[in-house]
C-alpha cells in the first residue's frame, strides 16, 4: 500500500489552535497557524489586525489566496477594499503593503493560503526578513514552549 492511501482527511478545530503575536513585526497583529506544508511550501493561517494597522510591504514568491472573514482591508498600492466574504488572489511576484481600514468597526480577520516565501522590506526598500513554512513552524513552536502548550504537528497531513 502506498503512503498516500494511509492519509485520511483531517479536520482542525479553530479553537484548538492558539492566536499568537506576529512577532517581531507586531505585538498587536495576531496569527493562528493551521498547516505548514514543507512539501509544497504552503502555510494556512488566520491573521487578525486592529483597524488602522499597516503591515510591512512585502513580495510574494508564490501565490496567496486571502478570504476576509471580518473587517475591511486593502493594499495601499490598489484602489479596491476587501470586506467580509471577499476573496483576493495574489499572483506570484506581487508586492504590496497591507492596511486594515481605519474606519473598520472591528479587527480584520483573514484566512490565508500562502505558497512560497514572503520577503519583507524595511523603510529603505531592502529585504529585512523572510517568512515561509519553516519560520511559521518555528514561531508556533516557540510560542507553545513559552506558554507551556503542547504543540501539534502542523506539518502533518494527518489532521
Amino acid at each position: 500500500m502506498m503512503n498516500y492511501q494511509n492519509i485520511d482527511t483531517g479536520c482542525i478545530d479553530d479553537e484548538s489552535m492558539p492566536w499568537m503575536p506576529f512577532a517581531p513585526y507586531s505585538d498587536t497583529v495576531m496569527v493562528k497557524y493551521f498547516k505548514a506544508d514543507p512539501v509544497r511550501g504552503e502555510v494556512i493561517s488566520l491573521l487578525k489586525a486592529p483597524p488602522g494597522t499597516t503591515l510591512p510591504k512585502h513580495h510574494h514568491t508564490g501565490t496567496v489566496i486571502v478570504y476576509t472573514v471580518q473587517g475591511r482591508w486593502k493594499y495601499i498600492e490598489h484602489d479596491w477594499i476587501a470586506g467580509p466574504k471577499s476573496v483576493v488572489f495574489e499572483t506570484a511576484a506581487s508586492e504590496h503593503t497591507p492596511l486594515a481600514m481605519p474606519d473598520s468597526k472591528e479587527d480584520i480577520i483573514t484566512l490565508n493560503v500562502t505558497v512560497g516565501d514572503l520577503l519583507y522590506y524595511d523603510d529603505k526598500g531592502q529585504v529585512c526578513a523572510i517568512e515561509n513554512w519553516r519560520t511559521s513552524v518555528d514561531r508556533y513552536l516557540a510560542f507553545c514552549k513559552s506558554k507551556g502548550i503542547a504543540p501539534k504537528d502542523i506539518t502533518s497531513f494527518a489532521g
